[in-house]
């Protein structure tokens, strides 16, 4: 390779290399001219000009593939740019004569695409030169567009926008030309080409005016229509053009524009056109808006999703301060959305929407909002609320109960208040403490606003509002306890009414559930008050049928949420729960044939529901309380256990008796009885296991269910790796929430709160918001798999053998699309199965058990659905893994041989390869290094077919599972496998995107497998390290976004093994590009990348990123540090914030003492964000009165040059923790940072060196904005730093004061940053923080009379303290009399050894301190806080002795 690192191309090297060869080193030619153009001398450029460009052009007859012809095309215009112009026009005229050709053969393709973007090229480098030619070329272009194929069309495309780019206003009389031959491809049958074409409309946009005034209804329409049947990448690049076109004309970005006479549209007609997308969708937009939305027809869900993201970029265009302006309105128009007729057709389709809007508004009001913009959208939202409450209650308290119109607006309004009610959720939970205006206001009523949704009507809104309840009380802890007491009192109160009893005891759950995320818990009383609660509701439900089926739920709800508190409060209540438990069912099989004799229909279904609540309440306790599970408590819970699976047999006679409206509740019950027993030993079952896998093997086969209901759980089951092949990446976007409503499986996407009440206190699944669990159909099929995959390994072989046999008979029985179902989710539940069998280290079983399975799972590896096929190829690889013979695992691998060897259709030979693939990973290398040869010779032919890229992609993946499966023993095929994947990556078509990221997979299996042999020098290895780098080049370079994720990854790889031949210079800049993208796995890849970088060679990553800041890029003066920090003010994804910690981290420990005035300056800019805040709303005000004209001509280009946010809590949150990491780091640096007189002599020695001491006071001043902020863990964590600092300073002595410290000069300071943690209504962690701080500043003698006196002086101060362990609160008053007490609420309490010594402190101020800070267990008696105990006698003598001494 490095007779390729030359300005000309050397001709004899590569007229020497074989065939082969000649791409790749070709490519390599001009990735080392595309860095040395720029560097290099123009006089040395200019003397090898003229053969420069005859290589060039030659090579663009010598059929480049894609990454070549775009290098060259680079090339080639930099050539121009650079050196002499004398030849442009020729050689564009010979571009022009290639692309006239009327040479249609494949083989003149690639040659005529080159030609294409070279003349692309050209245009966007040199722009306005080549001006005179540009008609000619355009014209060219389009009439070629007529007759290309797809590949031939979207590099058109592609050209048409590089030469609108470089041209600007000055091609606009090829606008119109461009735009009628474009419009018409937004529907083209290949999705790369709308891609390209919505990315060249959305360049043509920024200067073709009519696309924004007389074409936009057409150009809204054609978006659309683009939308119908397209993929995930369309759908980005459509919604990007629609909500930029939108944007645009609403506030026109040229200033020239807004002189001429220009209609305008507002901002109504622009919402009411997106509205028609994302209402009616699909085909026939050639009437007006409003005719569109009465014609019928079923809403299209692509459009819809497509036109969703449309909402997002048309705000996020338009900035945050313009949401700002015009929230209201816009909240409006969404909620409108979401209560349209034709949003809520059916319930499914009611929820899809309601993910939509609240996907916009998250995306909008989440992320472009500052801290005070979000309350003021918070009392928008309540306003909102409040309104259709309003109007809810209007129509309740109407005695005319046959008004139709009124009826249909409250369950429309149900929807309004579900997506209202979760954004205000989300709002105060991200806000924090500082959403504390919201309720403290009474100006905005927000509590009684959302309190008062818990009487509407539908289940639904009472759900959200008691998550919204759950939402206020975790950001706000303090609101937590008066919450369950007002919502009990309320409870009590309106006993009489089914709503409020429903909708009180959702907020009760609700809360109960959120307690584990506060860290004070609640009173150990309150439980003792639910269970009362509870018991009264269950005690009281059959006296008024009215209220039988609210009451019944809402005890059991109650009781179930009071299991999430712990094993603590559960223990005194255990006894009384496990008697409830026994007497809600029948306790013999006598009782429960008398019971079918008795009932009616309403009598049935309360008791189902019952059943169901109690068994629900069970699985909350096991889930929660595993320590009291003894074996005792265990047969106890068994009784009432299989009394439930002895009565599911007889449910079917009870529902053919009292009617099909009883099936949802006995779904029910089957779902709680299937979660519990997944939950337990399948010993303690093991009796019932005939009767159980009966009951499932029913359930999800769908016997007794005529819906084609599928589980979700297969991606889940399958390994991750298959993402490519099932499409599951896309739960790694940013759109997951919306995007999941168009995967295949039954009511993908359609999680509500209201399919499952319970869920209302359970934890939230990582990732999501808002819990969403799917419909009670599905969630019974997805409990049936999950309880199958637990049971199975128990079970006899001879019942394996009949079950796999019954699997078979199903799938033979079903017909079409009920066959697919059954498939399905026979094959979820038989991975289920053998997963369990792996985890538990079991065999399947005897040869017919085997074969049964084997002729199950091959048979589907030939199915036309490829996620069927992606199962079968799984449950092969676990078969192998758990049959764990050579034998057996030979006979697979050769019945897979032979098939790739005869079989010529797509869908056997993807099947197959996958089988090969999944073998290898289940068994690893030594179990089936005999089959390695064959297995990749195979796939190596099948990768290969370039007649289908379906083939390609499948035996790529299964190669790259070889690869890494096989580790050192796959050496020897390196070479021939990293030849096939570099020839690959320069001729497949970048349209191909899966073919692309398997290469990239097996390219990042290759560098995995040669390890740190990479290092070395040899000709082999050096050739297979040039070799990977070429290969990283290509795809970094690629479109796709998980390509160049994948790029990333394998730089990452070789710098880990090679970290000498890696470029820093040109990795670390395109990392910090891609950390503004808009696709997570970019944004995730770049920062894990950099995470590692900044570990070996932080200063180099740093000043590399600084190159970028020279080119106006996203780097400013505050470096790649900065960036990061601001990514965490937008960033919601765990994983990539966690990394970005990382990251900071490891910069701050090597560079933090070296530079020390950057980052504390970075930490005080941070800090300083809520000092700011007063500044900008200062300005916002003044902006607020500029004219419309300005106002328009600049709104939407404000957000671009500053930050749209300040930052957030959570980044201040860290910043204060970095501040403590730079002290820390300072002390094991140099004595001097903490000794000012050796600091200013070493400073008067060298000026540039720095040391902490010298910055004393912007220290104090940050731990001082930390500590009195508005957010509760802010000022957590500025106590914490101002304790380091006292700590650290408090023996530092001030040189021009001998005997005193130089602390003493900032007392004042520290006075003003701890008085506000006194106050009445400051949560008692932190004032316990303040006492610690108090107590380290005890320890530095000349300030002792500084906190004495704040601690004694201070009258009416309250001291108080609550102990971290949910139960438990104490609190200590130091009143005006200087009298010592110690209040008691009757529940567990701790007393710590260290604050009731035996021998007290000899002030009342320090001994005070001592024992405010308690936060442990009593080490010398380790009894709860009793007046018996020693530590009590001696606290209390000790106050004696103090009030005597005072």
């Amino acid at each position: 390779m490095e007779l390729a690192h030359s300005l000309l191309l050397n001709e004899e090297a590569l007229a020497q290399i074989t065939e082969a060869k000649r791409p790749v080193f070709i490519f390599e030619w001009l990735r080392f001219l595309d860095k040395v153009l720029v560097a290099a001398n123009k006089t040395d450029v200019k003397e090898k000009q003229k053969k420069l460009v005859e290589q060039l052009t030659g090579l663009i007859s010598s059929s480049p593939g894609p990454p070549t012809r775009k290098l060259l095309a680079k090339n080639l215009a930099a050539l121009y740019s650079i050196g002499d112009t004398f030849t442009v026009f020729q050689t564009l005229d010979k571009c022009n004569d290639i692309i006239k050709s009327k040479d249609d053969t494949a083989a003149y393709l690639p040659t005529k695409l080159a030609a294409v973007a070279c003349v692309g090229a050209f245009y966007e480098k040199m722009g306005r030169m080549l001006g005179s030619a540009f008609p000619e070329t355009v014209n060219n272009l389009l009439k070629s567009l007529k007759s290309a194929e797809s590949q031939g069309r979207s590099e058109i495309l592609m050209s048409l926008q590089k030469v609108l780019n470089g041209l600007g206003g000055a091609a606009a009389s090829c606008h119109r030309d461009i735009y009628k031959n474009a419009r018409s491809l937004l529907t083209d049958r290949s999705m790369a080409v709308r891609c390209a074409v919505a990315k060249c409309l959305l360049e043509l946009q920024n200067e073709a005016v009519f696309m924004w005034t007389a074409e936009l209804e057409n150009v809204a329409t054609l978006c659309f229509k683009a939308l119908e049947n397209s993929n995930y990448g369309v759908r980005v690049a459509v919604s990007k053009l629609l909500g930029t076109v939108m944007a645009t004309a609403l506030i026109p970005k040229q200033a020239t524009v807004m002189r001429q006479n220009v209609k305008r549209a507002t901002l109504e007609e622009v919402l009411e056109l997106m509205a028609t997308g994302f209402l009616r969708g699909g085909s026939g937009f050639l009437k007006s808006g409003g005719e569109m939305l009465k014609v019928g027809g079923s809403v299209n869900r692509e459009v819809r999703v497509g036109v969703t993201q449309a909402y997002v970029v048309f705000v996020t265009t338009l900035g945050g301060q313009w949401l700002e302006r015009n929230f209201a309105t816009f909240l409006s128009h969404v909620l409108d959305l979401v209560s349209h007729p034709r949003a809520t057709q059916t319930h499914v389709e009611a929820v899809y929407s309601r993910r939509c809007v609240s996907f916009i508004l998250r995306a909008t009001v989440g992320s472009l909002l500052g801290e005070k913009a979000q309350i003021a959208a918070a009392k928008d939202i309540c306003q909102a609320i409040g309104k259709q409450m309003k109007a809810v209650e209007a129509v309740v308290n109407d005695a005319n109960s046959e008004n139709k119109a009124g009826a249909a607006d409250v369950a429309a309004s149900q929807h309004v208040m579900v997506c209202a009610l979760q954004e205000l959720g989300s709002l105060v939970q991200s806000l924090n403490a500082t959403a504390s205006p919201l309720i403290q206001e009474p100006s905005i009523g927000l509590l009684e606003t959302v309190t008062s949704v818990l009487l509407h009507p539908s289940m639904a809104a009472r759900l959200a509002a008691a998550w919204c309840l759950r939402c206020v009380a975790v950001a706000l802890p303090f609101q937590l306890t008066p919450f369950l007491d007002r919502c009990a009192e309320r409870l009590n109160n309106l006993k009489t009414s089914p709503e409020a009893v429903s909708g009180y005891s959702f907020a009760m759950a609700a809360l109960l559930g959120g307690v584990h995320q506060c860290p004070l818990g609640i009173p150990h009383a309150k439980g003792k008050m639910v269970v009362s609660i509870a018991e009264d509701l269950l005690r009281t439900a059959a006296q008024n049928s009215r209220l039988s089926l609210q009451r019944t739920q809402a005890g059991w709800l109650l009781l179930g949420a009071l299991m999430t508190l712990g094993p603590s409060v559960v223990r005194y209540h255990l006894p009384k729960m496990l008697l409830l438990w026994r007497n809600v069912f029948p306790r013999s099989l006598k009782e429960l044939e008398a019971e079918k004799a008795r009932g009616d229909s309403f009598t049935w279904q309360v008791t189902l529901e019952g059943r169901a609540g109690a068994l629900c309440a069970m699985r909350s306790f096991v889930a929660h309380c595993p320590e009291l599970l003894t074996e005792d408590v265990i047969r106890k819970l068994m009784t009432p256990i299989e009394c439930a699976m002895t009565m599911m047999s007889h449910i079917p006679s009870v529902i053919k008796a009292h009617g099909a409206h009883l099936k949802a509740s006995a779904a029910m019950v089957r779902l709680r009885l299937y979660d519990i027993l997944a939950l337990l030993p399948p010993k303690t079952y093991e009796g019932s296991f005939n009767a159980l896998l009966r009951e499932l093997v029913a359930e999800f086969t769908l016997t007794d269910n005529s819906a084609n209901t599928t589980t979700s759980l297969l991606r889940s089951l399958c390994h991750y790796d298959d993402s490519v092949l099932l499409g599951s990446w896309l739960q790694e976007t940013d759109h997951k929430s919306i995007e999941d409503q168009l995967q295949p499986n039954s009511a993908s996407g359609s999680g509500a709160l209201e399919h499952d009440p319970s869920s209302i206190y359970l934890r939230i699944p990582a990732g999501e918001a808002v819990p969403g669990p799917l419909p009670l159909g599905v969630s019974v099929i997805d409990a049936s798999v999950a309880l199958f995959g637990v049971v199975f390994p128990h079970v006899s072989y001879k019942h394996r053998l009949q079950m796999l046999d019954h699997f078979a008979e199903c799938v033979k029985q079903a017909k079409g699309v009920r066959q697919q179902a059954v498939q399905l989710n026979i094959f979820t539940a038989v991975l289920s199965a053998l997963k369990g069998l792996a985890e538990n280290k079991s065999t399947l079983g005897p040869e017919e058990v085997r074969k049964s399975a084997l002729t199950l799972v091959m048979g589907a590896l030939d199915n036309p659905n490829p996620i069927l096929r992606c199962a079968a190829g799984e449950a092969l690889g676990r078969m192998a893994q758990v049959v764990g013979e050579a034998t057996f695992i030979a006979r697979m691998a050769q019945y897979s041989f032979d098939k790739l060897k005869s079989a010529r259709d797509v869908v056997s030979r993807t099947g197959h390869s996958l089988a090969l693939g999944c073998l290898h990973r289940y068994v690893g290398g030594i179990g089936s290094g005999q089959h390695l040869k064959t297995s990749v010779s195979i796939l190596l032919a099948l990768a290969q077919d370039g007649t289908s890229p379906e083939v390609q992609t499948w035996s790529l993946h299964s190669l790259a599972l070889i690869v890494d499966s096989s580790g050192p023993m796959y050496r020897g095929y390196v070479e021939p496998t990293l030849s096939l994947v570099l020839t690959l990556l320069l001729t497949v078509p970048p349209s191909h995107t899966e073919v692309h990221q398997c290469l990239g997979r097996c390219l990042g299996a290759i560098i995995t497998t040669v390890g740190p042999e990479l290092q070395g020098n040899g000709a082999t290895i050096s050739t297979i390290r040039s070799s990977c780098l070429v290969g990283c080049a290509i795809t970094q370079d690629h479109s796709d976004s998980l390509v160049q994720a994948a790029a990333i990854s394998c730089l990452q790889q070789l710098h880990m093994f090679a970290p000498r031949h890696v470029n820093l210079s040109s990795l670390v800049p395109s990392l910090c590009v891609h950390l503004c993208s808009s696709h997570l796995l970019l944004r995730r890849a770049a920062v894990a990348c950099l995470r590692q970088l900044a570990q070996r060679e932080a200063a180099e990553v740093c000043e590399y990123a600084m190159s970028l800041a020279k080119n106006g890029v996203n780097i400013t003066e505050t470096g790649l540090e900065g960036v990061l920090f601001g990514m965490l003010d937008r960033e919601t994804d765990r994983k990539l914030c966690s990394d970005i910690h990382d990251t900071l981290g490891h910069m701050l420990s090597s560079l933090a003492v070296e530079n020390l005035s950057h980052w504390l300056m970075l930490c005080k800019d941070v800090l300083a964000a809520s000092t700011l805040l007063i500044c900008k709303d200062e300005e916002s005000e003044k902006k607020d009165e500029m004219d419309d004209d300005t106002m328009f001509t600049t709104l939407g280009e404000e957000d671009k040059t500053k930050p749209s946010v300040a930052p957030r809590w959570a980044t201040r949150v860290f910043a204060a923790d970095c501040l403590c990491r730079v002290i820390m780091l300072c002390e094991n640096a140099n004595k001097a940072h903490f000794d000012l007189a050796l600091a200013r002599s070493a400073r008067l020695k060298n000026p540039k060196n720095d040391f902490l001491v010298l910055h004393l006071s912007d220290l104090i001043r940050m731990a001082f904005m930390a500590a009195t902020d508005h957010s509760n863990q802010l000022r957590m964590a500025g106590l914490q730093a101002l304790e380091d600092i006292i700590k650290k300073f408090a023996s530092v002595p001030e040189p021009e004061f001998p005997g005193h410290v130089i602390l003493e000069q900032y007392q004042a300071n520290v006075g003003a940053a701890l008085r506000p943690a006194f106050s009445q209504d400051t949560p008692s962690d932190i004032t316990a923080k303040a006492c610690q701080v108090l107590k380290s500043m005890f320890r530095c003698s000349p300030v002792l009379s500084i906190c004495r006196a704040m601690c004694v002086n201070k009258s009416c101060i309250c001291f108080k303290y609550i102990h971290h362990s949910r139960p438990s609160r104490k609190e200590l008053v130091l009143s005006k009399q200087n009298k010592l007490e110690i209040e008691q609420d009757y529940h567990q309490k701790r007393v710590c050894e260290q604050f009731f010594p035996t021998t007290l402190p000899p002030s009342p101020a320090a001994f005070f301190l001592h024992f405010a800070a308690f936060s442990h267990p009593c080490r010398i008696c380790s009894f709860w806080y009793k007046s018996s105990c020693i530590c009590t006698k001696n606290l209390l003598s000790g106050c004696k002795r103090m009030n005597a001494n005072v």
